[in-house]
């Protein structure tokens, strides 16, 4: 565990001197501190940064830890940028030889059903989405993720629970480089999509072809997309798994970046393995 937090605070420490982000003098906590006790809650402490920022300050692993005040308005201060391209540098730096990013959603709740009505983080019906794989409807957002071939996240953005995947085609970027693949199920059947990558940028967007597709492969193929498309489905799920059964927030801003962070902290310890 300790050799995990050594990690991600010298991966934190190093990116932002890339970036040339610089700490005002007079702060107790640099960046890279703070990030560091953030994506430490979210590895080991299920998202709880008061346990991790008492966990890191008693031990002696950050000595002028904040105050659970001060700490919590510190994270809100970090651009969500800074953190998306962290997570973009993450994958690149890791090995893909195949060029493949598999790419799609999983529902993350903010509270059960039976209490929608109490929720104060949320409070509109395009928040209520449908989950295909569990065949039930939820409440909260939506995370769309591009990974790569081994499960690290490279891309990733958040929306409200019923947008759908048809539509996230048009929101990546997609930070993949030319000659690459992009596999995913049958909600990324955009040709358009498909024709701009692949004219503009040289990458193959893959999905799994719909019955009624006017674009049909052959068939030995399509099987092979579709063994693909299962081992997608293994990979996000362990992601889903991996993050917090509940995430306590008191505000939108503070649920989305509790999100974010329990996904860049699945990157990182993947890409340790």
């Amino acid at each position: 565990m300790e050799l995990e937090i050594i990690t991600i605070y010298c991966c934190r420490e190093d990116f932002l001197v890339s970036v040339g982000r610089k700490d005002d003098p007079r702060s107790r906590m640099s960046t890279a501190e703070v990030m560091t006790t953030a994506l430490t809650a979210a590895a080991f402490f299920s998202g709880d940064h008061e346990r991790s920022r008492c966990f890191l300050g008693e031990y002696g692993h950050i000595p002028d830890m904040l105050s659970k005040s001060r700490f919590s308005r510190r994270p809100h201060r970090i651009p969500e940028s800074l953190w998306r391209t962290f997570m973009e540098m993450n994958a690149r730096e890791a090995d893909n030889p195949l060029k493949t990013y598999p790419i799609d959603s999983f529902p993350v709740p903010v509270c059960r059903n039976i209490r929608i009505n109490n929720c104060r983080i949320y409070q509109d019906e395009e928040f209520r989405g449908y989950n295909a794989a569990m065949k039930e409807y939820f409440y909260g957002l939506k995370v769309h993720l591009l990974i790569t071939e081994d499960g690290i996240p490279a891309e990733m953005f958040l929306s409200p629970g019923s947008y759908p995947d048809t539509s996230s085609v048009y929101d990546f970027t997609f930070p993949v480089p030319e000659h690459g693949f992009i596999h995913g199920d049958k909600a990324y059947n955009v040709y358009s999509v498909e024709d701009e990558l692949k004219k503009e940028r040289k990458i193959d967007l893959m999905p799994v072809r719909k019955k009624n597709s006017t674009r049909k492969r052959d068939a030995l193929f399509e099987r092979g997309i579709k063994y693909v498309g299962k081992k997608i489905e293994s990979f996000f799920s362990i992601i889903e798994r991996k993050l917090p059964r509940h995430i306590h927030a008191v505000t939108p801003r503070g649920f989305e970046l509790k999100s974010l962070m329990s996904v860049t902290a699945f990157g990182i310890q993947t890409s340790m393995l």
